[in-house]
């Protein structure tokens, strides 16, 4: 805020007559002859006379204004660019320009250079004045090309100033008295000036005073628009992140009205922008069957998993967090509540828990035909829902063809979600699947906890290990693919999932089948898309093809440079069983590039338990070879195999069951 000092009486010589012929003198002197200077001039104001100083290094002529008209485009630009302040002044300087009327008065608005960018005084005169000083809109007032004037020695020196007749540098202004103040934002940074521009005749001290008013009450405006600018700003600012939110948001104050809202909360509610916009949380929602009210919470509260009714009678399964808005007495003002579908929440859980798929087809190694047929047939299970059963011994990469397929899929950008049935205790098992309700148990958690299935929910479940999950569970689960729907534990109502199931197990489930540990109707609904991983040992040509892509991926991992087998450790490496399958190699090759000295592995750097098994058992595995290609030959069919091979059956059998020969592998049914 500017202050407004009155003029000592001493300064009242400048108005005098007997000043002005003085001071014309001196500027003759000095400035129309163009004698230097001195340090010092008593008889001049400080002000006129540091300006003068200005003026002079600025070389500006005495005798006439130099042109600085803006080019049209220039003043375009410069015209919106302060429109604001355009704006704002306007009806100040209206205003002020009623009580000078028919003085020959001028007001004139510069922006923070000196540029006229509002002139306000009767037509004719501003037209006289423009031909004989070029005081027109978009000219230049400052120091720089106008001298000591009232605008430009107040843009100059940042103080409203009066500068009378011969104190003004240019002759052709000395018949003038210009009452000038500076334009300040509310950072004290000026942005323009007003000037009141009259002849000698009509001086006044009290001119300056009312241009003091004015720009006293622009500054005001001025500053409180930018308020308001500002709070509209923020207003946007906050409404455009409140929507690019992919959760509902709705801000709530302390009475229960909605004072704001995302389109997402308008989609999780299933209602409309009417239904929301200034109206009572309390409507919108029957918090009476949930288990917390937002609107009586003394704490945040975060995720909270509710079931409500809205406006329409719809249910909602939601997952809600509430954060309290307080003022500086640090009372309550409003709750800021964020919604999110059930299903929706759960996904974002696994993923952040890393329930993810890493691996795809081509991660899948090795050339053989059978894997090729596994993944040409993979891609086209990925391009259905149902239901998979991957069968294979260990280790032979059963979860990573069913992330394959996942990934594969439409489901992709889903969780997937692997548990071993075999390595969960039987009374925990259907509250990791199907989770539970609050206090379903004794040291169940006071917020509940979803199981695997809801976790998996617009994804995949991969339930490892199938053929070792009890027999009651099995009940549990065939339910579950039939209705798509599963209770938690001490819940009554169901929730509808919609979740693909892969299993895989490396017993023969058909012998559990029956045996009576596994159920006949589970095993088929399962066994819809079957796929049958072979163990290393039935695919020799694989063995070569993995090594060398162990050995690449440790040697970048390791930092080392190893070129790979030997023809001796490729040898042993076909000639081993593998019992443990790719799992084992892998470890092998791991263990052999940590022992190695040399760049390549060689037979030496095996582990010594294959070296001792190849060679004990070198004729046995020949032996099962023969077995194994005869079953294949003759599709499975024992007694043919006896005839081709000339063993008996009895002995064939034996055989069979010592070399661990899966016979359904072969047969055709």
């Amino acid at each position: 805020m500017l202050l407004k000092k009155k003029k000592p009486r001493s300064q009242m010589v400048h108005f005098t007559e007997e000043y002005q012929k003085k001071l014309f003198l001196l500027w003759e002197k000095y400035i129309d002859k163009g004698e230097p200077l001195p340090d010092s001039l008593p008889d001049i104001r400080p002000m006129i006379y540091d300006s003068w100083k200005r003026s002079k290094s600025f070389q500006v002529s005495p005798m006439e204004v130099k042109d600085a008209t803006l080019r049209p485009e220039a003043l375009a630009r410069i015209l919106s660019q302060k429109q604001d302040l355009i704006a704002v002044a306007h009806s100040y300087i209206h205003n002020l320009y009623s009580f000078v009327k028919g003085s020959n008065f001028i007001i004139v608005l510069t922006d923070e250079l000196g540029n006229v960018i509002d002139l306000v005084g009767q037509d004719a005169m501003i037209q006289a004045r423009a031909r004989k000083s070029g005081l027109t809109l978009g000219c230049n007032r400052s120091e720089e090309y106008a001298g000591t004037s009232g605008i430009g020695t107040c843009l100059s020196t940042g103080q409203p100033i009066q500068i009378w007749g011969c104190e003004h540098y240019i002759k052709p202004h000395h018949n003038y008295v210009c009452s000038a103040a500076p334009i300040k934002n509310q950072d004290g940074v000026i942005i323009g000036c007003v000037d009141i521009v009259g002849p000698m005749e009509a001086i006044s001290p009290h001119t300056l005073g009312m241009v003091c008013a004015a720009v006293d009450g622009i500054e005001k405006e001025m500053m409180m628009r930018s308020a308001y600018e500002k709070i509209h700003i923020i207003n946007n600012q906050l409404n455009s992140t409140i929507q690019s939110i992919s959760s509902g948001i709705l801000m709530i104050d302390n009475m229960g009205i909605i004072t704001q809202h995302n389109s997402r909360a308008i989609q999780i509610l299933k209602l409309s922008d009417s239904h929301l916009h200034h109206k009572n949380i309390s409507n919108i929602l029957d918090l009476n069957t949930a288990t917390f009210n937002p609107l009586e919470i003394t704490k945040n509260v975060y995720n909270k998993e509710v079931t409500v009714t809205n406006t329409l009678g719809i249910g909602l399964s939601l997952s809600l967090s509430a954060s309290i808005i307080y003022n500086d007495n640090h009372e309550k003002k409003s709750i800021v509540l964020v919604i999110d579908e059930l299903q929706r929440f759960h996904k974002m859980i696994s993923k952040k828990s890393g329930f993810t798929a890493k691996y795809t087809f081509d991660s899948i190694v090795g050339d053989s035909p059978t894997m090729n047929d596994i993944k040409t047939h993979g891609l086209m299970a990925a391009q259905s829902d149902s239901n998979v059963l991957i069968l294979g011994e260990s280790g032979t990469g059963k979860e990573l063809l069913a992330q394959s397929i996942h990934n594969a899929s439409d489901r992709a950008s889903g969780p997937f979600i692997g548990i071993n049935c075999g390595s969960i205790p039987k009374g925990l098992i259907e509250s990791e699947l199907f989770g539970y309700e609050a206090g379903a148990f004794t040291g169940a958690s006071k917020e509940g906890s979803p199981g695997k299935f809801e976790l998996a929910n617009g994804g995949t479940i991969f339930l490892d290990e199938i053929g070792d999950m009890p027999l009651d569970m099995q009940s549990s689960l065939l339910r579950v693919i039939e209705t798509r729907e599963i209770v938690r534990i001490g819940g009554k109502t169901p929730n509808r999932i919609d979740v693909r199931i892969m299993a895989a197990t490396n017993v023969n489930l058909l012998e559990s089948v029956k045996k009576k540990m596994f159920r006949s109707d589970l095993y088929f609904r399962l066994n819809v898309l079957t796929f049958l991983i072979p163990p290393l040992r039935e695919r020799p040509e694989d063995i070569p093809v993995l090594a060398d892509f162990f050995i690449s991926m440790y040697n970048r991992t390791m930092g080392k440079e190893n070129r790979g087998l030997t023809e001796e450790a490729k040898k042993l490496m076909l000639a081993y069983d593998w019992p443990g399958n790719v799992r084992e190699l892998e470890n092998v090759i791991e263990r052999a590039l940590n022992l190695t000295q040399n760049n390549v592995i060689s037979e030496g750097d095996l582990s010594h338990e294959m070296l001792n098994r190849v060679s004990g058992e070198s004729s046995g595995t020949r032996e099962r070879d023969v077995i194994v290609k005869a079953l294949a030959q003759e599709d499975g069919n024992v007694s043919k195999v006896s005839v081709l091979l000339g063993m008996p059956k009895r002995t064939l059998y034996r055989k069979i069951q010592k070399y661990k020969i899966d016979l359904d592998r072969y047969r055709i049914w």
